[in-house]
């Protein structure tokens, strides 16, 4: 029996919404402060994934400037009708205000249109249902009409849209308030119509410990919906907290060209206690159909690491190689900013063969956009190293490598001047308060910079290039600096390469050769 292993997406790849088109499957998910927003991606067998690229790649389609952590892109859902793809999802600003609009293209590795913005639709996490009949309906959460009875006590709501003029119309419908009042935060809701039943999936308790999926249906689209009486269907919060996958919820259905249903969810990896440093990623487990309900991976209920395959033919992709040599003509997808890039500060063309990055007088502590390029942490044990070449010639010009939570929680393994004369320096920032880990001189322009980490146990290393041992800077750094039970927020850990005349202007660059990343076992 062919099994696979999940997580499917691992590291912050949050709240998947997936779709089948003929014998194809796409995927999009959560971005929140990066840029390029929404990354999507292509499947043949719903566990092997290749990226196409990222819905929002546009400034025109993306302003992220001065966005505070955990805001930005949430939830996006993803469908397909007679020849065009829409992505509709909502846009959450510093106030919290929440703006959702959707895009479209017809070929899902772009280009996308830019956003057709809603007006009047409250709440988060909006999705669209194609029916049989020709309406096209919107559905989000929002607060109930006749208010809130418990907090984040929350409306699922439905309205028709005319995806002409981009405007929805008629009135709007509350559908349901969930399955539960101790389920609260009532949102992500997709509607599906199956064997006469129009059905409607929701995640409930917030997307903490205690995150959850249940569902109601209804013969009519517009209700009344009765809730499952298994509710919820799926969820690990009865596991308690030292179970290896937590926060379970936020799903999507998909049916097979066979027949066979799954079902993706969003979840966390747990690493040396109830810490998730890689945040929420995409995971799948098989669904089943009784009595006309769900039943999710059926004789087991929960989500498993390690599950038999789908019944479709294997289709695995080129792997990207460990080390990036910054060869090509253009970023990797797996690359992204901190927010709307602004200026001209990278290039892959000034040296050729080197990612080259401008110091910018931002620092990553700043709500701005640093010169910064990064990739997610996707394992709970890694290895990451890069060869840069930089000559600060003042006091606070500095450049190297980061680990990155968010701008008061991160390691920052950078190459500067210390008292006149170069150093290598480790900082950590936690709690907004900055602390120096580890220095040492340091005599020559070209660095090697690495760090192990297994589990929550970070060790930072140095040479000067491959013919030179890697020499420890400092070991035993604790990694939960990088986990969102410290730092709070719904994003994933992120590292990479970094430069900053923080606060100062500079001409000054670094040059990258490399960056490599792998998994440690």
């Amino acid at each position: 029996m062919r099994t696979f292993r999940n997580p499917i997406l691992p590291g912050f790849y949050p709240d998947p919404s997936a779709i089948r088109v003929g014998e194809d499957y796409y995927l999009v998910t959560s971005s929140f402060e990066f840029f390029p927003g929404v990354p999507i991606f292509h499947s043949k067998d719903l566990v092997n994934w290749k990226q196409l690229g990222h819905v929002l790649d546009r400034p025109s389609q993306l302003n992220l400037d001065n966005i505070i952590p955990s805001r930005g892109i949430w939830a996006p859902t993803l469908r397909y009708h007679e020849g065009v793809f829409y992505m509709i999802t909502t846009y959450v600003d510093n106030d919290k205000e929440q703006h959702n609009f959707y895009v479209t293209a017809t070929d899902p590795a772009g280009d996308w249109s830019d956003p057709v913005w809603l007006e009047d639709a409250p709440g988060i996490d909006p999705s669209l249902f194609f029916d049989d009949d020709g309406k096209v309906y919107y559905t989000g959460n929002r607060v109930p009409p006749e208010g809130q009875d418990y907090p984040k006590h929350m409306d699922i709501w439905l309205q028709e849209i005319d995806l002409e003029s981009g405007k929805l119309v008629g009135p709007k419908h509350s559908i349901w308030q969930g399955a539960l009042k101790v389920g609260h935060a009532q949102e992500g809701p997709h509607i599906y119509k199956i064997g006469g039943w129009y059905y409607v999936l929701i995640a409930e308790g917030g997307t903490g410990h205690t995150h959850a999926v249940t569902i109601a249906r209804s013969r009519n689209v517009l209700g009344p919906y009765e809730g499952n009486k298994a509710n919820p269907i799926l969820t690990h919060r009865h596991l308690g907290r030292g179970y290896p996958i937590v926060n379970v919820g936020h799903a999507e259905l998909v049916e097979t060209q066979h027949g066979d249903w799954w079902m993706f969810c969003l979840a966390s990896r747990t690493c040396g206690g109830y810490y998730r440093n890689l945040g929420r990623e995409t995971f799948l487990t098989p669904v089943s159909w009784e009595n006309e309900w769900p039943v999710v991976n059926p004789g087991k209920g929960v989500v498993e690491f390690e599950s038999a395959a789908p019944d479709l033919p294997e289709q695995k992709w080129p792997q990207s190689p460990a080390r990036d040599d910054f060869t090509d003509g253009e970023l990797a997808l797996v690359w992204n900013f901190l927010r709307t890039p602004r200026g001209e500060f990278w290039s892959l063309s000034d040296r050729p063969g080197y990612l080259r990055l401008q110091l910018k007088p931002e620092r990553l502590s700043d709500l701005a956009n640093p010169s910064f390029v990064g990739r997610r942490q996707q394992h709970l044990s890694f290895r990451a190293a890069a060869d840069m070449t930089f000559a600060p010639q003042a006091e606070g010009e500095v450049a190297g490598l980061v680990l990155l939570q968010n701008e008061n929680y991160h390691f920052r393994y950078e190459l500067g001047l210390e008292a006149g004369k170069l150093a290598l320096r480790l900082f950590e920032r936690r709690n907004g308060q900055e602390k120096q880990l580890a220095s040492v001189p340091y005599n020559s322009e070209k660095v090697q910079l690495q760090v192990e980490a297994r589990g929550q146990d970070y060790s930072f290393y140095y040479r000067t290039d491959e013919r030179e041992k890697w020499k420890l800077l400092l070991g035993g750094a604790n990694g939960t600096v990088l986990s969102t039970d410290l730092a709070g927020g719904f994003t994933g850990a992120y590292m990479g390469m970094y430069a900053s005349s923080q606060g100062a202007e500079s001409s000054r660059y670094a040059d990258f050769d490399w960056f490599s990343y792998e998994e440690l076992n």
